[in-house]
């Protein structure tokens, strides 16, 4: 007699209908945090003249986490459509990280070793493809 084990709950099915919802609720985040800003923005600078001959670089303070953190925290509209840029560019990591636990949920070791692999890359490319 063959008795079949008890699923874990974690079907093939559940964990794409998660993965769906983890990248809807990232992009719907984004997108209301990058319109936050833009407000912000547009509150504090809509009536400027715009200079379009001088060109002028990102801010030293939007290029890192920390100085984007800092630009939320004093409620800088460039800083928080940088931020909503930051959780848009973080929602496939997080599809990737949840796909490494979901596999190693349904025991399949191969997917967990493959998976590993694209997450490293990931975090090798973001942060700069240097070691």
């Amino acid at each position: 007699m063959i008795i079949a084990s008890k699923p874990s709950g974690w079907t093939d099915e559940r964990v794409e209908r998660v993965i769906g919802q983890l990248l809807r609720l990232g992009v719907t985040l984004s997108a209301t945090v990058v319109v936050l800003g833009g407000a912000v923005y547009l509150v504090r600078h809509g009536i400027e003249a715009p200079h379009y001959g001088i060109f002028r670089g990102e801010p030293t303070g939007l290029r890192n986490i920390s100085g984007i953190l800092g630009q939320v925290r004093d409620w800088r509209g460039r800083g928080i459509i940088q931020l909503g840029l930051l959780v848009l560019i973080a929602t496939p990591v997080a599809r990737v990280a949840f796909s490494v636990v979901a596999f190693a949920l349904e025991r399949d070791r191969l997917y967990v070793v493959v998976t590993l692999i694209v997450l490293a890359v990931l975090a090798f490319s973001l942060a700069g493809g240097h070691l």
